[in-house]
């Protein structure tokens, strides 16, 4: 008789360890899909870089330069590169339209390149312009307008047409601090 009772006991022992070992199954999987959905629920959306339309102003770029580290005032801080305007003439104007962009030496208007396939995209202050081989990234840095211009991918190489750091626009440039050209026909 004691053997039926121990023989039922452990009959009865596996049988509600293997109930319990189901149940327990399923609760794991619904816990694992449960922190799954909280997972997924909780990841913070990327931010999407959307396409912008190119300012009016991007038409007529001019490079500027720092001049004066310390100073308060964007209009002093900030001015006309006195050697590649009046020495060797080698700076670069920028020009983004809807259809391309155009990079023009200073002191030729003759002198210059044009891109036409690119992409634009912006985020906040920054716009950026896409080709086959470069980034152009170019960020508005101060309200006077100062762009700040950072180009990744192949090195750039214009004949004659030195990409400067900072630009600014064709209207804002009188605003700025000029170096007096002197006896130099720049």
């Amino acid at each position: 008789m004691k053997n039926i009772i121990t023989s039922f006991s452990v009959a009865a022992v596996l049988l509600a360890s293997c109930s319990t070992s189901t149940e327990k199954k399923a609760n794991n999987v619904d816990s694992t899909a449960a922190k799954t959905d909280t997972a997924s629920k909780l990841t913070p959306e990327k931010k999407t870089i959307s396409k912008v339309e190119i300012p009016g102003d991007f038409s007529e770029l001019v490079p500027i330069d720092v001049l004066e580290t310390k100073s308060k005032n964007v209009y002093e801080k900030y001015g006309i590169e006195f050697s590649g305007n009046c020495y060797s003439c080698d700076l670069a104007s920028l020009s983004i339209t809807k259809n391309k962009i155009k990079w023009t030496n200073i002191c030729d208007e003759k002198d210059s390149f044009e891109m036409s396939d690119f992409s634009v995209s912006g985020e906040g202050n920054t716009t950026i312009l896409k080709t086959s081989d470069r980034t152009y990234i170019l960020t508005k840095i101060d309200k006077a307008p100062v762009y700040e211009l950072v180009v990744e991918g192949k090195k750039l190489e214009l004949n004659k047409k030195r990409v400067a750091k900072y630009f600014t626009t064709q209207k804002a440039l009188p605003l700025f601090k000029e170096h007096d050209c002197g006896d130099f026909e720049g």
